[in-house]
């Protein structure tokens, strides 16, 4: 009895699994796919990419400065 259920119990386990894998084959995007969403990404446009960076440096710059002070400059204001 304890080899029947052990082979019933990996069975399922097999089951779920291959139904899991399938689900992911199934739902998850193709090549194709994930190529035409990296083009969409704004990291392909040079103008963008330039003003992400800017972003970055000014707030970098910002925290450089708090970091620097012993006042607490977000009640500054």
């Amino acid at each position: 009895m304890s080899a029947l259920r052990t082979m019933l119990v990996s069975s399922g386990i097999a089951l779920v699994l291959g139904v899991g894998y399938g689900t992911w084959s199934i739902i998850a995007p193709g090549e194709s796919r994930l190529k035409e969403q990296l083009k969409d990404l704004p990291e392909n446009d040079p103008s963008k990419m330039e003003e992400s960076r800017r972003r970055t440096a000014l707030v970098m710059q910002v925290l450089k400065d708090a970091s620097e002070t012993s006042e607490n400059i977000a009640r500054s204001r």
